[in-house]
């Protein structure tokens, strides 16, 4: 397997590369058909910092003022593809004054210079396809003061890009990279003079793409949200495109964007953030709501499950479960084990939530942030209720093996609030354990209780759970249920040790009780963001206990405060979403 794919590696690598060199021979557009409006958001304090020469790329920051972006040593390939994507260009374009054109127009020329003919590690299907979005979006900022022979290198780069997209698109990955590849192209085909041709085949081949990737309920396999948006994205922008042109997208392509955006609305927290699994984050400030907006889908109760989540909301309080089985295969190299975890979100402000992907923090980081420990649930024995394989090929990523493959749910509605209760297997083959999870939200918002069981259902899984009990001296099987916080969660014990108190920086106070079967702490923690260059400290509340018995029950309730109020007005202002400095 690891040979066979190695060699698919190795092919698609001697193609790419094959065909950047053959895009030289192609006869350059000669200026733009149309123009799309651009629609890419960036952030302006990222450009700002960009500006001063601070680099942040791939969580790893270089600090050179006035240094040539493509001299600077990439550190490692995901350092190089941050670069080369040219998402950068939304954040210069979002300071837009005239040194912010002027470091953009500064390493767009550099790139064609070093590149522009075919060469380098930019050259594959979704870089190209997300650079050339970014050169035709940002067009006029790119182009304005610049002479005719900038002019004609950079339209002679956008079309050896366009031409090199029609020939390898399919080479990219299915889903988000495939999609990348294609709006591309499609941009590409409806802009540059002398590239019609591209844009019918890319068009087709995005419909079939909608039909075999997003599937019935509005979801990819990945399970990842921040993923799906960026997908749902990629869609609303090319649909905006053909209806400038006249030309109107796909019944595929439409049917696509009307299933994604109420999924993408039950991953929606209470403050416009996405919910934080399976290698994603909580997405760029404002994207979720520019995309929604956009795709002028009319919002629509969702019913049953999106994506494999569950949504409990009540007034502004937000809670988000996963509620199926961790993808598996392919896949899953960006899957975590976090089954019934959940995150729950209080107006503006995160209280519970897991703690992410540390892709940006390299490998270890990578691997800890899909343990189970780092999510909010219950945790057997400090094991995961998945495991981590083996990468199969060369820049693969570890597959979720072992996964919990039963996972019944039910979501009901309360006289006084809405239930989620929910199960899965991850444990039963070595402990004979099933997790089942109650999660009850109060209509008003102000409080749920949960329930965690640890039970053996049947007569092989009560030999598994002796045989574990008989191997720890007849002490029990451990567990720990987990309730990792925010770091702007300002949390204490409280009342003797029977309780934790949480103050949100709007000035709610939230407290945590349980039945007093377990031991409580609070422990360290960490929250991993890719805009961070360190993960940051944070902490956790800890329910400690050990299953003796087939049946082990677990209660416990967050709460606002009695004298919190029903609305609190939240002025205070969030810290910019881009920070160079180190948190301890």
């Amino acid at each position: 397997m690891f040979r066979s794919e190695s060699f698919a590696n190795r092919k698609t690598r001697f193609f790419n590369r094959l065909y950047a060199r053959l895009s030289r021979r192609q006869r350059p557009a000669t200026g733009f058909v149309s123009q799309p409006e651009p629609r890419t958001i960036g952030s302006f304090a990222r450009g700002r910092q960009l500006i001063a020469g601070n680099l942040l790329f791939a969580g790893f920051l270089v600090d050179q003022p006035g240094a040539d972006l493509w001299e600077i040593a990439g550190p490692d390939a995901a350092f190089d593809a941050d670069r080369h994507g040219f998402g950068w260009l939304d954040d210069l374009a979002a300071v837009g004054d005239h040194a912010a054109r002027t470091r953009a127009q500064d390493w767009l020329n550099g790139w064609i210079n070093r590149y522009g003919a075919g060469q380098g590690p930019g050259w594959t299907p979704d870089l190209t396809g997300r650079r050339v979005i970014r050169w035709i979006n940002h067009a006029i900022f790119l182009l304005r003061g610049q002479d005719s022979e900038a002019s004609q290198a950079f339209f002679r780069a956008l079309s050896r890009q366009a031409w090199f997209l029609g020939k390898r698109w399919q080479a990219a990955a299915p889903g988000l990279p495939r999609f990348e590849a294609l709006t591309g192209l499609i941009y590409a085909g409806l802009s540059l003079e002398g590239c019609e041709y591209l844009a019918d085949p890319a068009i087709k081949a995005i419909a079939h793409e909608c039909d075999t990737q997003i599937n019935d309920s509005g979801g990819l396999p990945t399970r990842n949200p921040e993923e799906l948006l960026a997908v749902f994205t990629l869609l609303t922008w090319a649909a905006a495109v053909l209806h400038e042109v006249g030309r109107g997208a796909s019944p595929s392509h439409i049917a696509a964007i009307e299933r994604i955006a109420p999924t993408l609305r039950v991953l929606r927290h209470a403050d416009g953030g996405l919910a934080r699994f399976h290698g994603g984050g909580r997405g760029l400030e404002g994207r979720l709501d520019h995309a929604l907006a956009a795709s002028q889908v009319k919002p629509e109760q969702a019913k049953g499950l999106s994506m494999g989540y569950a949504r409990l909301s009540a007034r502004r309080t937000s809670i988000i479960v996963d509620a199926s089985p961790p993808p598996g295969g392919a896949m899953s190299g960006n899957a975590h084990a976090s089954t019934l975890a959940f995150e729950l979100t209080s107006g503006r402000r995160p209280l519970v939530v897991n703690c992410g992907s540390g892709a940006s923090f390299g490998t270890e980081w990578r691997r800890a942030g899909r343990a189970t420990p780092l999510h909010s649930t219950l945790c057997v024995a400090g094991h995961s209720s998945a495991s981590l394989g083996e990468p199969t090929g060369n820049h693969a990523r570890e597959p979720l093996i072992e996964r919990p493959g039963h996972v019944p749910i039910e979501i009901s509605e309360m006289s006084d609030g809405i239930r989620f209760q929910g199960g899965h297997d991850g444990y039963s083959r070595i402990y004979g354990l099933t997790h089942a999870r109650t999660l009850e939200l109060a209509f008003d918002g102000r409080g749920m209780t949960g329930e965690d069981m640890l039970l053996a259902m049947d007569d092989a899984s009560k030999r598994r759970f002796d045989s574990a009990v008989d191997a720890t001296g007849l002490a029990g099987v451990s567990f720990d249920i987990r309730l990792h916080l925010h770091p702007d969660v300002d949390a204490a014990l409280d009342l003797g040790g029977a309780a934790v108190s949480m103050a949100q920086k709007s000035g709610e106070i939230w407290v945590f009780r349980h039945d007093g079967t377990c031991k409580l702490s609070l422990e360290p923690s960490v929250y991993l963001e890719s805009t961070r260059l360190k993960p940051r400290a944070t902490k956790q509340i800890v329910l400690s206990g050990r299953a003796m018995d087939y049946a082990t029950r677990i209660r416990w309730s967050l709460s606002k405060a009695q004298d919190t109020a029903v609305a609190v007005r939240d002025l205070n202002r969030d810290e910019m979403d881009f920070d160079i400095g180190y948190e301890s």
